[in-house]
């Protein structure tokens, strides 16, 4: 990888600039409740670490690897629960982007690299982050799987947006679904190893980064 020739650079956010536990673990938990008592739900004390792994999921894959066999019903109202208590989380003030990462935006935008916000979460998600830490103002674009029914998986909106900017190009992540987004695309891959992958997901990644901020000693 030609670092010098790198112009955009997509980039995910749950667990790559955003800690996302502080509001995801809490959200879960609470639609949890709701499963134990009206759907039947097994008794489980969930680590964070054990919640962790839904994170950079799609809806469906989260789903089919937690609660395949609950009801369409069930599903949505958990699924409700847990945006509308992220919500209120995010609103509250709770979100936590890890250490540096807009500074490491900043920096990145004053370079001139086009900044891609890429992940597979829902616009309210998209829009309230925007909000809350004024991230529109440091991507050139934000997109999430929302904005395009019927796609989803992180490789094919990446395949759609792509045509739209300047190559080269890198996408950093720290789930396989990053990783794979790039792979796909004949894109250079950078894995976050302080997010939130389970061992082995980031082995095919171009480059490795301990933190947010080493972004900026790269490029």
């Amino acid at each position: 990888m030609d670092k010098t020739a790198i112009q955009t650079i997509f980039l995910d956010y749950d667990g790559t600039l955003h800690d996302s536990m502080h509001i995801y673990g809490p959200a879960f938990l609470k639609a949890y409740e709701y499963l134990k008592e009206h759907h039947g739900a097994p008794e489980k004390d969930w680590t964070y670490e054990e919640i962790s792994q839904f994170l950079g999921q799609t809806p469906k894959e989260m789903w089919n690897a937690f609660g395949k066999d609950l009801t369409e019903e069930a599903k949505n109202k958990a699924s409700s629960i847990i945006s509308e208590e992220m919500r209120r989380l995010i609103e509250k003030g709770e979100a936590k982007l890890f250490d540096g990462a807009l500074k490491t935006l900043r920096r990145l935008k004053e370079k001139g690299y086009a900044l891609i916000f890429i992940s597979n979460c829902k616009n309210y998600y998209l829009n309230a982050h925007a909000k809350q830490f004024g991230l529109d103002e440091l991507f050139d674009s934000m997109v999430c799987s929302e904005t395009y029914p019927g796609v989803e998986e992180k490789h094919r909106v990446l395949s759609i947006i792509k045509q739209d900017y300047p190559e080269e190009m890198i996408i950093v992540g720290d789930r396989i679904h990053d990783i794979e987004a790039g792979k796909k695309n004949n894109i250079h891959t950078v894995g976050a190893t302080y997010g939130f992958a389970r061992e082995g997901e980031l082995r095919e990644a171009d480059l490795l980064i301990d933190d947010i901020r080493e972004l900026t000693d790269i490029l």
